[in-house]
């Protein structure tokens, strides 16, 4: 299995119940693909004074599991995915960083 992990880290603070909101487009958009086979995703959790630390700090952490690398180059070229992405982008810009990885 092929694992995902994306750190998104909005541009600006994001309330809790539109990150929430946002988790939840990203899962139903991957999960109607029938592609994926785990997905979790968390919120993260701020330490004093990380702010100053140059480095990426990600607003959140999801995790997308799929069998195959053709799964995982499908996942994300499905319309539903592509139309999350673009809406939040326009909505709420974020960057994000991402590892492809195997679990055994």
């Amino acid at each position: 299995m092929i694992n995902h992990t994306m750190l998104v880290a909005f541009t600006d603070p994001i309330p809790d119940a539109e990150l929430d909101q946002f988790l939840a487009d990203i899962e139903a958009a991957v999960k109607n693909t029938g592609l994926m086979r785990t997905f979790s995703a968390q919120h993260h959790i701020p330490i004093p004074g990380e702010e100053a630390i140059p480095a990426f700090i990600a607003t959140a952490v999801l995790q997308f599991g799929v069998d195959t690398r053709e799964d995982l180059t499908a996942l994300f070229a499905t319309p539903s995915a592509e139309a999350i992405i673009h809406t939040w982008q326009a909505r709420r810009p974020y960057r994000v960083a991402w590892v492809n990885h195997e679990v055994a």
